[in-house]
């Protein structure tokens, strides 16, 4: 959340181009971090990591009325399983 609040301060406005390039470089290495051998398996995990996601998707301010999947699809953010 802290890299995120960076984010925020740092840029006035963001689109989604440069939205993707400061999220995969600065947010994304954090939340991937040993997660194969961390294993997120209880929901409390899940959500905890889940949040972080949901919040930097608002920091785009021409989809931050969209709910939160349609977010997702936007910036092709969406995991398959």
């Amino acid at each position: 959340m802290s890299v995120l609040g960076v984010i925020k301060r740092s840029f006035k406005w963001l689109d989604i181009e440069s939205f993707k390039i400061l999220f995969d470089t600065y947010v994304k290495p954090h939340l991937e971090y040993c997660v194969q051998a961390w294993c997120p398996y209880y929901k409390k995990d899940i959500n905890c990591l889940e949040k972080v996601q949901i919040r930097a998707t608002k920091l785009i301010s021409n989809i931050t009325h969209l709910p939160y999947h349609l977010r997702l699809q936007k910036l092709n953010l969406i995991i398959a399983e």
